[in-house]
């Protein structure tokens, strides 16, 4: 399939889609054609590595001309892998479980270009104020954020079940570490991905 050299971001996720419109770049989201590897089948770091050169490989496969960027994010506390909660009770038992305790986001980001491959792993922590049963429930039914790891959504009122939050990108948080992104396609804007 042909198609015009571009940025484009595998990824349908509506959060990655507005903060990477933050950098004011033209780009476009496809959805990777890329089976995920489930929490337990290798160890965390591994697996959020797999999970986001896969997602940017089945771009780059398609589309060899276009700058591709992937990302996956997971959420450990006690060792536990959080993932996205599809429902209210569901939400409400990974809420409960996080209160008071500290949770680590570790948030994959590959961008593939020309044949090259980077990726990094960006870590962000936030540690959950003791929530009780109704402020988890009024959060919940204000926000409805079920389809995020963690059950919360920092960049609206989720930021107020924190007690801190610990990290050099608070964007890494929210799924597309925009720093780490932002130094890596800097030298790339006077090529295609600017035009």
């Amino acid at each position: 399939m042909n198609r015009k050299a571009g940025l484009i971001l595998a990824s349908t996720s509506p959060y990655r889609r507005q903060l990477l419109r933050r950098l004011c770049l033209p780009f476009e989201c496809i959805a990777p054609e890329f089976d995920e590897a489930l929490p337990g089948s290798m160890p965390v770091t591994e697996l959020v590595r797999h999970n986001t050169l896969g997602k940017a490989a089945s771009i780059a496969r398609r589309y060899p001309e276009s700058t591709v960027i992937g990302s996956d994010q997971l959420a450990v506390c006690a060792d536990v892998v959080l993932g996205k909660p599809g429902n209210h009770q569901a939400a409400f038992e990974q809420l409960s479980f996080l209160s008071a305790k500290p949770v680590d986001f570790l948030t994959g980001l590959a961008l593939l270009h020309a044949g090259e491959e980077r990726y990094a792993c960006v870590s962000y922590r936030v540690v959950f104020r003791n929530l009780s049963a109704v402020e988890i429930e009024a959060y919940l039914h204000a926000e409805q954020p079920y389809d995020c790891a963690g059950s919360f959504k920092s960049e609206a009122l989720g930021i107020a079940l924190f007690e801190s939050m610990q990290g050099d990108d608070p964007t890494a948080l929210m799924g597309l570490p925009l720093i780490t992104l932002s130094g890596w396609l800097y030298p790339l804007r006077k090529d295609s991905i600017s035009r």
